[in-house]
């Protein structure tokens, strides 16, 4: 007589698991986000009505049918209500400055903003993996020294004083340096075609500059530190004892292991380019994301800043539960 069979288990069992468990914790965290959000943005001073009516005088009666109109005569409790059930849905409120819907006025300056922040992150990712794997393989050197040095300058240096003073020596002019960029703004206006894509990427040049200078310094460093705790490993010294190549050694063995940790960090900073990019089109009065928020935190303009809080905090959530779901897949040990 045979003995029976274990019933089989599904080998993505384990992975399925791990990555329920950092869905269920994503939407937990968004969920939280929703109620920060709503409660913390009601205690900006000012107030919105007041705003509505351009600082004209105008009567109680006036004044209460705003209120009635944006729903702040309610209990907070019941604004609260109203607004989680909207936002499940999609609903995300009308702007009171624009008087247009939340979602309306994110989706018409999100483009602008994945433009600034797109081009950055691709920049300083590929000049931060490529100069800390330099720096690692010539680690001591001077070399090493130089990169570490200015990545871990221009890292401390926060963005809106670097916007600022790129602005001042190379957009207005400074002693022999010419003012050769704009000062501010996307596009110069009355260009179409090929002329207007140059004019745009004119004006990308100096907030790109701004964020690449300030973001690739970490992944340098991150790629740098990982690269060298591979390089002491026994599977290098037999690579090189079968003869390979030092060249060959570093990017058939160690590179590919030692950028498991800049992967995370990749998407981590992904998320985080895009909500912290609200001081860089600031300065530059670039029309995205960040300078709708600043603006609308002036007002202050609840439904707008609620709904641009909400973006960029699920913009984190969301490339950190991607990065904690693409790390078993190239690492197998996480997630059992």
């Amino acid at each position: 007589m045979q003995p029976a069979r274990e019933p089989r288990t599904h080998a993505g069992t384990p992975y399925l698991r791990y990555a329920a468990g950092r869905a269920a914790g994503a939407a937990v965290s968004l969920l939280a986000v929703l109620v920060t959000s709503f409660f913390l943005f009601r205690l900006i001073p000012g107030d919105p009505v007041k705003f509505m009516t351009g600082g004209r005088p105008v009567s109680a009666a006036q004044l209460a049918s705003y209120r009635r109109e944006f729903g702040l005569d309610l209990p907070l409790w019941q604004q609260f209500t109203d607004y989680c059930g909207k936002a499940l849905t999609g609903d995300l409120g009308t702007s009171y400055q624009f008087r247009a819907p939340v979602i309306d006025k994110i989706t018409e300056a999100l483009p602008n903003t994945l433009l600034l922040t797109g081009t950055a992150f691709v920049l300083y990712t590929v000049l931060g993996v490529v100069l800390g794997t330099r720096s690692a393989w010539r680690h001591g050197r001077l070399g090493d020294r130089l990169n570490t040095g200015v990545a871990l300058t221009l890292y401390s240096i926060p963005s809106f004083w670097l916007g600022l003073l790129l602005i001042i020596v190379f957009a207005v002019g400074m002693g022999p340096v010419p003012g050769v960029f704009p000062t501010g703004g996307m596009e110069s206006g009355g260009k179409e075609g090929f002329a207007y894509a140059v004019d745009v990427a004119h004006h990308l040049v100096l907030p790109v500059i701004t964020l690449v200078a300030v973001e690739y310094g970490q992944t340098l460093l991150v790629t740098r530190s990982a690269l060298l705790d591979e390089m002491g490993s026994d599977y290098l010294t037999t690579a090189r004892a079968k003869g390979l190549r030092d060249d060959l050694v570093r990017r058939r063995h160690a590179v590919p292991n030692a950028l498991l940790p800049t992967v995370t960090l990749v998407f981590v900073n992904l998320g985080r380019t895009v909500a912290g990019v609200i001081l860089v089109e600031t300065v530059f009065s670039w029309p995205g994301l960040g300078g709708l928020f600043y603006q609308a935190l002036s007002v202050p303009d609840l439904p707008l800043v609620q709904g641009l809080f909400f973006v960029f905090a699920s913009a984190v959530i969301l490339m950190n539960t991607l990065a904690d779901l693409i790390y078993p897949l190239l690492d197998p040990r996480v997630g059992r």
